[in-house]
């Protein structure tokens, strides 16, 4: 935490453990548009001090340093965490296209330097969506060399 400055901002329950010497408290998010529509509302955690801190995220985690002024912008639900140089914000997605055929949603969070930021490709909650969509869809064709094919011959289809 002492070589970030001693403070980072990480999205809700991604606080996993710390060395004596770090906090861990609440983070208040004062833009109104990014409560609204960040992904993680109002509230966000704050974990400062100067000892080891641990977070969690999901996927592939890219950690990502802004120069002064340098922009980053992400789907909201992949920021992990940034220190808190970083200015965080909610942009609206511009055009039909892109919000109708983009996948993202309505909003990017726009990630403004200087600082680091760390961002995941795949959050928890896209993840546990995607075994439960796995989970509850039967495809006939499983354990079957045949694939298909081999439902029709054995009368199953």
């Amino acid at each position: 935490m002492q070589q970030l400055g001693g403070r980072i901002i990480a999205q809700k329950d991604a606080f996993l453990c710390a060395a004596k010497g770090v906090s861990i408290g609440i983070e208040f998010q004062r833009k109104l548009g990014t409560g609204i529509f960040g992904g993680e509302g109002f509230i966000m955690e704050r974990i400062e001090g100067d000892g080891m801190a641990f977070v969690h995220a999901g996927g592939y985690v890219i950690e990502k340093e802004l120069r002064q002024g340098e922009i980053l912008k992400v789907d909201t639900g992949c920021v992990v965490a940034y220190t808190s140089s970083v200015d965080f914000d909610i942009e609206f997605v511009r055009g039909i296209r892109n919000w109708m055929f983009g996948g993202e949603g309505l909003f990017f969070a726009t990630l403004r330097g200087p600082g680091k930021v760390w961002i995941q490709s795949l959050p928890i909650s896209r993840l546990a969506g995607r075994l439960v969509e796995y989970g509850t869809y039967h495809r006939k064709e499983e354990g079957s060399i045949l694939g298909g094919l081999g439902n029709i011959l054995d009368g199953r289809e």
